[in-house]
């Protein structure tokens, strides 16, 4: 499996799982929201919106442009913060953003 597939599947899984705890929305925030330049726009977004309206499309992009990946992540501390304060009784979200960060920082940008 290509690290692209690796991610694309990360992704669905991601998504499914936030999907089935009801923090995957069908409204978009506001233009003037994802213009923030804070790490995962803290300021203007949950980090939920932020995964939904920032981080996939851009992975996407990535993914269809086949271009390098980020060197290295670390959203598990974010996502695990997220869950706890949502409410959010699962694990599966923590372990797939834990497994994204391991894939990211593993491939240190070579595409197979």
């Amino acid at each position: 499996m290509t690290v692209y597939a690796e991610l694309q599947q990360l992704l669905l899984e991601i998504e499914a799982e936030m999907r089935a705890w009801s923090v995957w929305t069908a409204t978009p925030p506001s233009a003037s929201a994802l213009q923030s330049i804070q790490p995962f726009a803290i300021d203007t977004l949950s980090f939920w919106q932020w995964v939904q309206w920032i981080m996939v499309p851009r992975f996407q992009q990535i993914i269809e442009q086949r271009q390098s990946l980020p060197p290295s992540s670390n959203m598990a501390p974010m996502a695990q913060e997220a869950v706890v304060s949502s409410g959010i009784k699962s694990s599966k979200l923590i372990d797939y953003f834990t497994s994204l960060d391991q894939l990211l920082t593993n491939s240190q940008s070579i595409i197979e």
